[in-house]
């Protein structure tokens, strides 16, 4: 009887320490000058990471309208899910950074008087690389998000395409001219207006010069083959999501373009079970830039 208990406990040891157990930290800070003001922040390190001196790959990972650092470790459930999928080897063993993005939509705004993609390029990526074990060279840095965070994603990795080896974007903030255009008086004043231009425009006015430069449509349609076919991108977006028209958009603008990239539409709307159900992908995509060749 001792015997068979032995080997029963055996087992159990066996199966726990071949399952990878990764640590969160949730809402640490960063001191932003660019900012002026401390950014919460959350990280996943991966089984192993206080045992040893190995250095990582990071994935930054961002959230959506209404979150904050904490919405991918508490609504998402990162933790469990990298956890799976590195011991199934589907993903390598990465770092998960994930800043509080507020409602910035992770760019500059047009009146410079928030800068957050100067904040997330020129500190928070360097205090990453400082205080963590990475691997700090391209290769070894992805980008994703859901909704505003897919947004920002694509933001960041076509304006810094040599900042980042792969960006996967789920249920991405993109919108077409038109729907800029139209959209009520409400939605642009309360939404968009702070980031690409002034109260109460309408129509074409608000196409302004620095919606423009921060329409990722736009980006695509002007920026060159060469500059941004240095990064891999993923998009994913549920076919019932309010979001799906301007992500097909943006996908016939890559076909056009000849961007090499990977498209899914699968059944869903804008929610959490949708970007739960994609994160294994997500890890996976960013996995095979890791990977040496």
């Amino acid at each position: 009887m001792k015997s068979i208990l032995f080997g029963v406990l055996l087992i159990l040891t066996i199966t726990s320490a071949s399952r990878a157990q990764g640590l969160i930290k949730e809402s640490l800070s960063i001191q932003s000058t660019i900012l002026g003001k401390e950014v919460q922040y959350s990280v996943y390190l991966p089984d192993g990471y206080d045992r040893t001196n190995r250095v990582y790959p990071v994935l930054y990972l961002l959230h959506g309208y209404g979150d904050d650092e904490t919405g991918w470790t508490q609504f998402g459930e990162v933790e469990h899910i990298a956890d799976k999928a590195i011991t199934d080897g589907t993903a390598t063993p990465m770092i998960i950074a994930m800043p509080d993005g507020g409602v910035t939509w992770y760019l500059n705004t047009y009146d410079g008087k928030v800068k957050y993609e100067d904040f997330f390029i020129k500190e928070f990526i360097p205090y990453i690389d400082k205080n963590y074990r990475t691997r700090d060279s391209k290769q070894y840095r992805a980008i994703a998000g859901l909704s505003m965070g897919g947004y920002g994603s694509l933001l960041q990795a076509t304006k810094h395409p040599d900042m980042f080896s792969s960006c996967s974007a789920l249920s991405s903030g993109v919108f077409t001219d038109d729907e800029l255009m139209t959209a009520s008086k409400d939605r642009w004043n309360n939404l968009l207006a702070n980031l690409y231009g002034k109260q109460d425009l309408v129509g074409k006015d608000r196409l302004t010069a620095h919606y423009q430069e921060n329409s990722i449509i736009n980006i695509v349609n002007k920026g060159s083959l060469e500059t941004l076919g240095k990064v891999r991108f993923y998009l994913d977006c549920g076919d019932k999501d309010f979001l799906i028209k301007g992500n097909m958009a943006l996908h016939a603008a890559m076909i056009d373009k000849k961007l090499p990239h990977e498209f899914r539409v699968r059944e869903g709307v804008h929610s959490w079970s949708y970007w739960r159900s994609a994160l294994p992908e997500v890890l996976k995509f960013a996995s095979v830039s890791f990977h040496q060749q």
